[in-house]
């Protein structure tokens, strides 16, 4: 009496049919993975917004996109030195603000000429990694040895020259915008948006990305032209590298272009202001896109503090609106 066996063809039957079930299950895990980190970025937002209109009721506005003032007793460095960004003058507003208890404000970020001349109080709490402050998407490390990273950059409006001066948004440098100001209306304005963290100093564009890299200009205010022509990329640190810096690499950013969008974004110093502003010299300028790993969008966070996701295709016009307080726009992000 023959006993039934298992052919090979039935074997590899099976096998292809379980091989498929992999192929169709992988991808619908990724998704919602993805998803899962997609909700938890917008909680992160919706976290920005509860410390922006916390910062609003017990100061009256909202903190300055980045800080510029002089100290006399630091003769050796610019006013631009200070550069405490909004997230720092946030910080005691944050749910995880016993992580950055201590931190000094009274002096500024850097204390000489050096990069790395920090004030001692202040080094090992600006070299924090804040969970807040990171997107799930993205690679969530540090990528300066001295600071902590930021996926996350207040809105200095539509983009126009890169100035970080009176911009047409709700930060810019020494910005003390209060609601009233914001006639376009607090669910029409964007406060924050994403951004990605970038790779290490590049001299050349080898490998590098708009998602991951920036070009870099010795000038400013930034033009198309200068900013096509040169051959520098991320001159020092990578974009993203430090929570408590207030540049347009860090923690400004603008909608100069669009979300995701697949040109370069370009940053520039101002190295000879005129006479009557010397103290904007080394001032960053900057046209810096917000930028993520979701499939097809940013999170951004509104003035009034709620989350929207917004596609990359929105309308650039559309876009820039929603980045000024006061330009008169009608409609709101789709």
């Amino acid at each position: 009496m023959r006993r039934p066996g298992v052919t090979l063809v039935e074997i590899l039957v099976v096998v292809a049919v379980f091989a498929l079930l992999v192929g169709l299950l992988i991808p619908t895990v990724q998704t919602a993975r993805e998803s899962g980190r997609r909700t938890a970025c917008a909680n992160n937002l919706r976290q920005f917004g509860l410390a922006l209109g916390n910062h609003e009721s017990a100061r009256g506005g909202y903190p300055v996109g980045s800080e510029s003032r002089s100290f006399p007793l630091y003769r050796r460095v610019t006013p631009q030195h200070c550069r405490w960004s909004a997230l720092a003058h946030l910080a005691p507003y944050f749910e995880e603000r016993a992580l950055l208890d201590g931190l000094d404000r009274s002096v500024p970020l850097y204390i000489d000429l050096r990069p790395d001349a920090i004030a001692p109080q202040n080094k090992p709490i600006v070299k924090i990694v804040v969970p807040l402050f990171l997107c799930a998407s993205d690679r969530g490390v540090a990528v300066s040895p001295l600071f902590g990273p930021t996926n996350y950059a207040a809105c200095a409006g539509s983009g126009g020259d890169g100035t970080p001066y009176e911009t047409d948004g709700l930060f810019f440098i020494n910005s003390r915008v209060r609601p009233r100001e914001v006639t376009d209306g607090l669910s029409k304005t964007v406060a924050f948006s994403e951004s990605l963290l970038g790779n290490s100093a590049a001299a050349s564009p080898d490998g590098v990305t708009p998602a991951n890299s920036y070009r870099f200009i010795m000038t400013a205010p930034l033009a198309e032209q200068s900013c096509a022509d040169t051959a520098v990329w991320n001159f020092s640190d990578p974009r993203g590298f430090s929570w408590a810096n207030g540049e347009y690499r860090t923690t400004l950013y603008n909608h100069a272009l669009r979300p995701n969008d697949p040109t370069m974004d370009c940053m520039g110093v101002l190295m000879r202001p005129p006479p009557e502003n010397r103290d904007r010299l080394y001032a960053a300028y900057g046209w810096r896109a917000a930028r993520s790993r979701h499939p097809g969008g940013v999170n951004v966070t509104l003035a009034d503090g709620g989350v929207r996701f917004v596609e990359d295709g929105v309308d650039a016009a559309v876009w820039k609106a929603a980045a000024t307080r006061a330009g008169g726009e009608a409609g709101a992000l789709p």
